[in-house]
């Protein structure tokens, strides 16, 4: 089983910048396809970014593209997501995923385990 904690969200103004992160346990982080979906209110969870398992490619939502970074550290067991010149429309709770085949990772259906979240909320 494997476990997601996400962390680093809180409020900043738009145009600033946040570190998300995602520590796993329970499992070997190299051998799962990684991924950071959000759910913004009255919407469905839609996804964000995604890093594929030893460290192979990546891949982006095309609102974040240019903005967002993810990235990987197997040894550490963490994800982080680098979100900069952030907009009020990226506000949301952000949800780290982890995906045992890495097949139709830019679903929610593709992922097997979820985090929590955490609350991103950008200001005018």
């Amino acid at each position: 089983q494997v476990r997601l904690l996400e962390s680093g969200g809180g409020l900043v103004q738009a145009g600033g910048s946040l570190r998300l992160s995602c520590s796993a346990s329970g499992g070997t982080l190299s051998t799962l396809t990684m991924g950071w979906f959000r759910q913004a209110p009255g919407k469905e969870r839609e996804f964000v970014a995604a890093i594929m398992r030893y460290g192979g490619g990546t891949a982006y939502a095309d609102g974040v593209k240019g903005r967002f970074t993810i990235s990987r550290d197997n040894a550490e067991k963490s994800l982080s997501l680098q979100m900069n010149s952030l907009k009020p429309e990226d506000t949301a709770v952000y949800y780290c995923a982890a995906s045992l085949i890495p097949a139709g990772i830019t679903t929610r259906l593709g992922y097997n385990y979820w985090g929590q979240g955490t609350q991103v909320t950008v200001s005018q």
